[in-house]
């Protein structure tokens, strides 16, 4: 799924690399890590964008190769309701995909 199809839309974007990190604020928010061509990989929720960035940097699994590409442009809105966020958007891409983004696993909210 592309990131254009989800409602709502992220509002900000920045790489998905050590050098832009610093761009990213120290807010609450959801977020999306996606390909360059904007497939979605990942979709999270957090009280500190800018934290949990740079944990996924640290993690060879959000970093490594996928079978849809690489996590290369990390997506965001800021918004204090993230999980009624988290949970639209995993159920858009469940809805259109038939499945959770292919770096989420069994911890999301949409697992059953």
């Amino acid at each position: 799924m592309n990131i254009a199809g989800l409602n709502p839309a992220p509002t900000h974007r920045e790489p998905f690399n050590r050098s832009k990190e610093r761009f990213v604020p120290e807010v609450a928010g959801c977020y999306v890590l996606t390909t360059f061509e904007g497939t979605i990989l990942y979709i999270g929720l957090t009280d500190n964008l800018r934290r949990r960035v740079n944990e996924h940097l640290d993690n060879p699994i959000k970093t490594g190769l996928t079978k849809f590409g690489r996590a290369v442009i990390f997506h965001w809105i800021e918004t204090p309701d993230t999980y009624k966020i988290e949970r639209t958007w995993l159920n858009i891409h469940s809805y259109t995909e038939a499945a959770l983004p292919v770096l989420n696993g069994m911890n999301s909210p949409t697992f059953t």
